[in-house]
């Protein structure tokens, strides 16, 4: 979005470049890059980054007041408590689509939430392989709050291990080898000497918990946890250990707060930034324009169930509507000028809220996707080029 970089990658691009790129992203780690890289970084002005900053930093605030705490006791599904919940969750997500106002300003408008990690792992790799293929300005930034790589490293060591021995802390997840970011697993086994284990071979001794290496029952104090139950449930995983259970271990990421924060915290949001968000059982009456608007399950993942079409027929059809949420429509702007047309952007804003002392939440990362269908998402970008995960590089603040 700084029109004089974007000509000089643009210019510089070629295909033997991207290809040498991408073989860097598949080919360092054990497990290759199982989503599509997009062929470009992106770069914010300063005022956009600000705009950014401002905007997820205001909404962190409302997710630290004794009033966001009342709405959040209603939002973990039944039979879904984990016992032994943190004061505060570790990781938080804050996603934006990036619009442009009726005046031409550009200006990001928040699209979802989530208290659960993200790729903590890759978007260091990426930005380490992006600064070695790419003209990044020596004085942009990926990262923010001044973090570099050995002191985000030493950041996400100190969150994710506290006390406790590398071999006694476990990235726990269902089937690792299988999921689209098990690259990010083996870069943070890499950063940060812990080992990935799958929730089915997590043992059970009294309420110890303990995962085998070489023929060795190794106990675990601590769990990095990447476990969704969305997806937990839809399998239909057995396990000999059940995540409700109380058992003696300490959740880095509790689960809990995967659906303290969540699509159920943006009705209770307010600000320039937050598009208006109402649980559809609360509407006496739908809104007039039901085409400006996008109706999201409750409960799902990665863009499962979200419908942009919304009729009136579909929401009397719904059978639970408290279980559905109206979000007006964020209409992504076409603002990266690629070889091939323009692409769309939307931001994730990573935080680490480390638990220890008075810590406030860190803004430590940003995760772009570029897409230039209707919506964010591989089934609307399908054979299109210059769309999916990348980097976006800001001026100093």
């Amino acid at each position: 979005m700084i029109p004089e970089i974007r000509k000089q990658i643009n210019a510089e691009f070629t295909d033997a470049k991207y290809a040498a790129f991408v073989k860097e992203l598949n080919t360092t780690y054990k497990y290759p890059t199982d989503f599509r890289s997009a062929e470009t970084p992106i770069f914010f002005s300063r005022d956009l980054a600000k705009h950014l900053v401002t905007g997820a930093e205001g909404i962190v605030a409302q997710l630290q007041t004794p009033e966001f705490h009342r709405h959040a006791t209603s939002s973990i599904p039944q039979g879904l408590f984990v016992p032994h919940e943190t004061p505060h969750p570790v990781f938080l997500q804050v996603d934006f689509g990036i619009t442009k106002g009726d005046d031409g300003t550009v200006i990001p408008q928040l699209i979802e939430l989530q208290g659960f990690p993200s790729l903590y792992g890759y978007q260091a790799f990426l930005n380490d392989t992006t600064r070695k293929h790419y003209s990044i300005p020596k004085t942009y930034a990926a990262a923010f709050n001044g973090y570099v790589r050995e002191t985000y490293t030493d950041l996400l060591r100190n969150v994710i291990l506290g006390d406790s021995d590398p071999e006694n802390v476990i990235l726990m997840e269902i089937e690792p080898e299988n999921q689209k970011t098990r690259i990010d697993f083996a870069i943070m086994e890499a950063m940060i000497g812990i080992r990935t284990v799958c929730l089915t071979k997590v043992k059970k001794r009294g309420r110890h918990l303990f995962y085998a290496h070489h023929g060795k029952e190794i106990r675990i104090e601590r769990i990095y946890n990447r476990v969704i139950f969305d997806e937990l449930l839809r399998k239909r995983i057995r396990a000999e250990f059940n995540m409700t259970e109380d058992v003696d271990v300490h959740w880095v990421g509790h689960p809990n707060w995967y659906f303290r924060i969540s699509k159920h915290t943006l009705p209770f949001l307010q600000g320039m930034y937050v598009p208006k968000c109402f649980f559809v059982s609360d509407l006496i009456n739908y809104p007039v324009d039901l085409e400006n608007y996008v109706l999201k399950p409750l409960y799902s993942f990665a863009g499962l169930g979200v419908d942009i079409d919304v009729t009136k027929e579909k929401l009397d059809a719904l059978k639970d509507k408290s279980q559905f949420l109206l979000q007006r429509k964020v209409d992504y702007a076409d603002l990266i000028a690629t070889p091939e047309g323009y692409a769309k952007a939307e931001v994730r804003m990573m935080f680490i809220w480390p638990e220890q002392g008075e810590q406030k939440p860190i803004l430590v990362k940003n995760l772009i996707r570029l897409s230039k269908g209707r919506m964010m998402g591989v089934d609307f970008n399908k054979n299109k080029t210059w769309v999916g995960s990348s980097i976006a590089y800001h001026e100093p603040l």
